[in-house]
């Protein structure tokens, strides 16, 4: 059954070949007889994995190749494929031998992605064996059991021919209890490139290395000095930590010859992660982060691996320029987002890596473009965009694969990678049977496209952006042998740019109708952009008071960058707690600074002065911001004169500040007070504090009242002092009167009989009686004697 498939090719051992013909025949002649009496298996039956072949056309045996060295050989080299084979049916395999094939000669792109396809299918062409003293034999494959074999043929004894691709095969025949002759129940295609002497004119090819990650900062900082970052995750520590996937892309992308891509967001990042920075945790609680030593280790790797390379910034955070374009060009704001993270792109990398990077490409994501993509790259300065060629239509109809640049106007020329080697690194290629077939599938796409013409051209290849830790190593794999083989030379973007357009080439921007559908599912909406501007309307509130304005539009600046990042692609909820978590971050902080609740206020006369406080819970001083204070009865209560009164305020970090408003009441009752704060451009800040003032109104009536009240008290108090005057000088007369007396008396008689006797004398006032107008007396009228001091007074 394996030689049915033989078609071309010098046929191996006549002999051996004859030997296992006649076995096969008389060990399967009395088998035959008996089973052309049995009826015929049922399709189910013949569906079944211990038959010569699963209906998927993959053996029973699984054939893997995990390494081909050397991978592109020359004259004189000595091919070793080594594996395992596997099997997964139920039945022992006895007398199994595995063994090499070369194929056909693969003469188009094309054929090598039929041939990718289907590596593992037995009934498709396998090209006759090598000479059988390269297989090796097997006893017996038990079921579930893998076995490993190793084969190394010398390059001379493959007989192969011009230059180009061949199809490699790694068969496995044997036979099962069920059916007792040899048939082939594995295979493993491969490919092998054949260019052993230098090439006339060399492809030249440009790789994209690209360092991106997924965001990990947020917008919030610490109050201290130094704004200690905080990160919402840990995990860039495990991606920059040693045999991490950022370490790895930069240890095995210092050796080698390529345009280092980057995301400054990523360099920002780290360069934080190399001091004090913190991590959230539970609730509003955070952690002190402890990978400091890790950080500045990559760091300098990064910095020695890009000297004398070029590279290129992309705008900070790496935007999703295809989600911008059609969901983000409808909100006001949105371009000046894409604007700013190209501005600070350069300023981040050259300080970082002290090294000029160019900031002239636009990479949108998987390279599909549209016009509106295209307008959106270069409204922020770009003036080269990368595409992809299965995304930009090649409507010309070529034959052979143009080179990378094409001129599609205004200025602006479009990068087109090849798809196929762009692609080649994708999947899992955690295997090694998996990571060797991708290297020799880049190299013979490679070396394929190379042979379609005798010109020169140049090919850029945009892997995905980023690639895990097995992925990158099979690139460094692949690139290295594509760099010491014979039909390639390294070029970096810049010189692919500017290379000579292929005139035959296609250089129409695909219709927006034909963007890929799978892309456009994954996009941020439209509500990605609306959240971002809204929580910019608030940035630029919140910033015009303050002292200090960097300490929070730098760091929210970068916030809403990164929450346009082409990594939030297929996140969605993660995507929105980011953007919620910046936004509920703002407006905490702008609720630092507001005004302090007021209880209801009396007035009591008819001025008085109203404090209201203002407090500022923000690390620095606030200004410029205008407090207003309106009454909303002026009619009843005007404040400064008027409806309303507004002071300006400026308010220390950690300080409050009360601003004393004069009013004036015009008539009792209540009246309801609204204090409102404002930035000096006349934007409400905060939420106003509303109060009421309780007026009582001092009217004339109740003033001469009081005035005659207060009259009466004066006379009072005159008419106790003439009075208490009186009481005493008629008690020192008596006094005089008592002394006199005492002369008289039976010591001295005749004193006594000389002094006349006296008459009370009336009030020369009344000349002793009583008028009507006269105040009663404070005390009875037949007592003499003065007041005591504790006796109450009427009023």
């Amino acid at each position: 059954m394996a030689e049915a498939a033989d078609f071309q090719g010098t046929p191996p051992s006549p002999a051996r070949r004859w030997l296992r013909r006649t076995g096969a025949l008389l060990a399967g002649a009395p088998l035959l007889a008996g089973l052309m009496q049995l009826p015929a298996a049922s399709p189910a039956e013949a569906a079944a994995p211990d038959g010569a072949q699963a209906a998927s056309g993959a053996g029973s045996v699984s054939v893997s190749v995990n390494s081909l060295t050397p991978e592109a050989p020359a004259e004189g080299d000595t091919v070793t494929v080594s594996g395992t084979v596997t099997n997964k049916g139920r039945q022992t395999v006895t007398d199994a031998h595995v063994d090499l094939r070369v194929g056909p000669l693969l003469n188009t792109r094309s054929s090598i992605d039929t041939v990718a396809k289907n590596s593992d299918d037995v009934q498709g062409a396998i090209g006759p064996e090598v000479d059988d003293k390269y297989s090796e034999e097997f006893d017996k494959l038990t079921p579930g059991v893998s076995q490993s074999f190793t084969l190394s043929v010398p390059v001379d004894e493959l007989d192969l021919g011009k230059d180009g691709v061949y199809q490699l095969a790694v068969s496995l025949a044997g036979q099962t209890p069920a059916q007792p002759w040899e048939q082939t129940l594995g295979v493993q295609r491969t490919f092998l490139p054949w260019q052993p002497e230098e090439a006339g004119t060399r492809t030249k090819t440009t790789f994209m290395w690209p360092l991106v990650s997924t965001v990990h900062m947020t917008a919030e900082t610490g109050s201290d000095e130094q704004q200690t970052p905080v990160f919402h995750d840990d995990e860039l520590a495990k991606e920059i930590a040693p045999g991490g996937r950022l370490d790895r892309m930069v240890a095995l992308g210092k050796d080698l010859d390529v345009t280092w891509v980057i995301d400054p967001d990523l360099l920002a990042s780290v360069e934080a992660m190399t001091d004090r920075y913190e991590i959230t945790g539970e609730g509003d609680d955070t952690v002190v982060g402890g990978h400091q030593d890790v950080a500045k280790r990559w760091l300098t790797e990064v910095q020695k691996a890009v000297a004398d390379r070029e590279v290129v910034a992309l705008p900070f955070g790496d935007p999703d320029l295809a989600s911008l374009a059609h969901s983000g060009t409808s909100v006001t704001g949105s371009l000046s987002h894409l604007k700013e993270a190209s501005d600070v792109a350069s300023d981040t990398v050259e300080s970082i890596l002290h090294v000029e990077p160019t900031t002239d490409f636009a990479w949108p994501v998987d390279g599909a473009l549209d016009p509106s993509i295209v307008k959106v790259a270069t409204s922020a300065g770009a003036d080269k965009v990368i595409a992809r060629s299965d995304t930009f239509e090649e409507t010309s109809g070529l034959s052979y694969t143009p080179s990378a640049p094409r001129p599609v106007g205004g200025g602006t020329t479009a990068v087109v990678a090849d798809a196929r080697l762009s692609t080649a690194f994708q999947g899992d290629l955690t295997t090694a049977s998996a990571a060797t077939l991708a290297v020799q599938r880049f190299l013979a796409q490679s070396l394929t496209l190379g042979l379609q013409t005798g010109q020169q051209r140049s090919v850029v290849v945009a892997p995905q952006r980023t690639p895990t830790a097995s992925q990158a190593r099979t690139m460094a794999e692949a690139l290295s042998v594509l760099q010491d083989g014979t039909w390639s030379e390294p070029q970096d973007l810049t010189s692919a740019a500017k290379a000579k357009p292929d005139p035959a080439a296609a250089t129409r921007i695909p219709s927006a109708s034909s963007y890929p559908s799978s892309l456009r599912k994954r996009e941020l909406p439209r509500s990605t952009f609306e959240q971002i501007a809204r929580t910019q309307a608030k940035l630029d509130k919140f910033k015009v008071i303050l002292s200090d304005q960097s300490r929070v539009v730098t760091p929210f600046g970068r916030a809403l960058n990164r929450a346009m990042s082409a990594s939030w692609r297929g996140r969605q909820s993660e995507a929105a707690i980011y953007r919620s978590g910046v936004e509920a971050y703002l407006d905490d902080l702008l609720g630092q600074v507001r005004l302090i609740d007021k209880s209801e206020t009396k007035l009591s006369g008819r001025s008085a002065t109203i404090p209201v406080t203002v407090q500022n819970n923000l690390v620095q001083g606030v200004e410029h911001l205008v407090l207003r204070l309106t009454s909303t009865n002026p009619t009843r209560l005007e404040i400064g004169g008027n409806s309303y009164e507004e002071q300006p305020v400026a308010v220390s970090g950690g300080h409050s500040q009360s601003v004393k408003f004069t009013t004036s009441a015009n008539a009792n009752g209540r009246a309801t007070v609204v204090a409102q704060l404002y930035t000096q451009d006349g934007q409400k800040y905060g939420e106003p504090v509303t109060f009421d003032v309780k007026v009582t109104e001092i009217t004339a009536t109740v003033m001469l009242v009081i005035g005659g009240g207060v009259l009466l008290l004066v006379l009072a108090g005159f008419r106790m002092y003439t009075q208490r005057k009186r009481a005493a000088a008629r008690e020192a007369a008596e006094q005089e009167n008592e002394a006199g007396e005492d002369a008289d008396g039976p010591q001295n008689p005749d004193a006594a009989e000389e002094r006349p006797t006296r008459e009370p004398e009336a009030d020369s006032r009344t000349d002793g009686q009583e008028q009507p107008s006269d105040p009663a007396p404070d005390t009875a009228p037949e007592s003499t004697d003065p007041s005591g001091t504790g006796e109450r007074v009427d009023r």
